[in-house]
């Protein structure tokens, strides 16, 4: 992953390098968590950029609740 500063404002060819390779490691089954811990960005940086890139984003996942009978 390209070295980063925290909080620095990421533009450009630099931003569309960083989404192909998020793009490329979201769609072989990373986190959006993950992906935010290894490039030291926040979640919602991640998701933002993942979303402009067109990725479709996956489901939240987990034990979905059903009605009492």
């Amino acid at each position: 992953m390209a070295d980063l500063k925290k909080g620095s404002r990421i533009t450009g060819v630099a931003r569309d390098k960083l989404a192909s390779e998020l793009k490329k490691k979201y769609e072989k089954g990373a986190s959006i968590r993950a992906l935010a811990e290894s490039t030291g960005r926040s979640y919602g940086f991640v998701h933002r950029v993942l979303s402009e890139s067109g990725v479709t984003l996956r489901g939240r996942g987990g034990a979905t609740r059903t009605k009492k009978k």
